[in-house]
């Protein structure tokens, strides 16, 4: 009798189906009575979506996180964030490692694919510095949070100050507080400045945080000349992001400061800080200190384009990435100039990246305008509001012009499935869905040149 033969999931489809397996575990853990705060079972649409929102990171939610939830629900939300946050290849890898298994070559090769790593050397330690990272950074985050939510809310405070570390560096964007978000604290310090630190070190990727204390650590033998041993990818990752978050502060200041409906109230000092947090939680976070629904139509542009981007590869951040938005701008500009090679930091990014970047930029814009075009049919709300809603989930980033918790049965599908896509990477299903046959890439067609631009 013949014999069928499994075939084995690559990385991209592992993360894939990890991903949908996790998110309809969740959906029905969240659906049963003993999650909702009032014992009454919450519809299934609303606990698929929460699901969805929080193992793709992104924070849209249907219902209020802090009241709909018991303390189970919230801490199967919890459970889901980090898991999202980390990655289902990691959390299995991690679980293994905990039970002294051994890491085979078929897993080792699931990790590579995860974190677009070059070497199958070293995967078992990478993956323990990544969950050890992660936890240190979150345990620290909760410890400072602890020194304001503790005093002002008692011993809820210690589950509030956990929930938001690891909501913030997971990027997102949910909290157990209140209604608002963080609209309270927009002029605490503290808070505001430990988010936008988390929302930071989550979104610049674990790559660039190896690399750095690399070079920090050379300090001592080569002085500053260290530092210019990080890697290309580092040096790309690092500069977009100060470089985004200057300027998306600077916009939004500039837009905002005589708004009194979010900046205009305030005075300088906070206004600069509350510009501040908002240029950072747009990529990618979701936490908000000023109604999103208040910004003027400029600012709520420049926070589409900073949504749009995202923070960096290899994190905890979504959108296509700082990475491959600078790519991808180099490219344009070496074209224009008629360069050959895309050249940054004295180094030339091999023609790989650049196509790579060009098909994650094209499929998440692709995804971004079918969502709003159907969530257009499917929500009675002005344009700016449906596009707003869309990029965030595109992005994965979590803000909203209150109109999640308004949507139609079909109106939250639509975002449910545009989270799902934008979480998972639109590179990754352009793998799946585009297999191709190693032989068809021997096979080259002639080339006849055509007229573009």
């Amino acid at each position: 009798m013949r014999q069928h033969k499994i075939p084995r999931l690559n990385g991209t489809q592992a993360t894939l189906l990890g991903f949908l397996a996790v998110i309809l575990l969740g959906s029905g853990l969240l659906a049963l009575p003993v999650s909702a705060a009032d014992g009454h079972a919450v519809p299934y649409m609303d606990a698929l979506f929460t699901a969805t929102t929080s193992v793709c990171v992104t924070g849209l939610v249907t219902v209020p996180t802090f009241s709909t939830w018991s303390g189970f629900g919230q801490a199967v939300i919890l459970l889901l964030i980090q898991i999202g946050g980390l990655g289902v290849i990691t959390i299995l890898s991690g679980v293994l490692i905990t039970l002294h298994r051994r890491i085979g070559l078929g897993a080792r090769m699931l990790i590579q694919d995860a974190f677009n790593l070059n070497t199958l050397s070293g995967m078992v330690r990478f993956v323990k510095n990544v969950i050890l990272g992660t936890f240190a950074v979150e345990g620290a985050g909760a410890l400072l949070y602890m020194l304001v939510f503790v005093p002002q809310y008692g011993a809820r405070g210690v589950w509030m100050a956990v929930f938001n570390a690891v909501s913030a560096f997971c990027n997102a964007g949910m909290d157990v507080i209140g209604p608002s978000s963080l609209y309270a604290y927009v002029s605490h310090p503290l808070v505001n400045a430990v988010t936008c630190l988390l929302i930071v070190l989550g979104g610049l990727g674990y790559i660039v945080w190896w690399d750095v204390l690399r070079a920090v650590r050379g300090i001592k033998k080569q002085g500053l000349r260290s530092l210019k041993t990080l890697t290309l990818h580092s040096k790309i990752a690092l500069s977009a992001t100060a470089l985004l978050i200057v300027l998306g502060a600077a916009g939004v200041w500039i837009f905002e400061h005589d708004n009194p409906l979010t900046l205009g109230a305030l005075p300088l000092g906070q206004q600069l800080q509350a510009a501040l947090f908002q240029s950072v939680t747009t990529r990618t976070a979701g936490f908000a200190t000023v109604p999103q629904e208040n910004l003027r139509n400029p600012t709520a542009l420049l926070s589409l384009l900073l949504m749009f981007i995202g923070g960096s590869p290899v994190g905890t951040a979504g959108g296509v990435k700082t990475v491959t938005v600078v790519v991808l701008a180099t490219s344009a500009l070496a074209a224009i100039r008629n360069k050959r090679d895309t050249v940054l930091f004295h180094r030339t990014v091999p023609r790989q990246a650049v196509a790579k970047a060009v098909a994650v930029t094209g499929m998440s814009f692709a995804i971004c305008f079918l969502s709003t075009l159907l969530l257009s049919a499917a929500a009675d709300a002005n344009a700016l509001d449906i596009l707003y809603e869309a990029v965030s989930a595109t992005a994965t980033v979590g803000l909203t012009r209150g109109l999640t918790p308004t949507l139609s049965a079909w109106g939250k599908l639509i975002i449910i499935v545009t989270m799902y896509l934008g979480r998972v990477g639109p590179i990754s299903l352009a793998i799946v869905f585009g297999t191709r046959r190693q032989s068809e890439n021997l096979i080259k067609e002639p080339t006849e040149e055509i007229s573009v631009g």
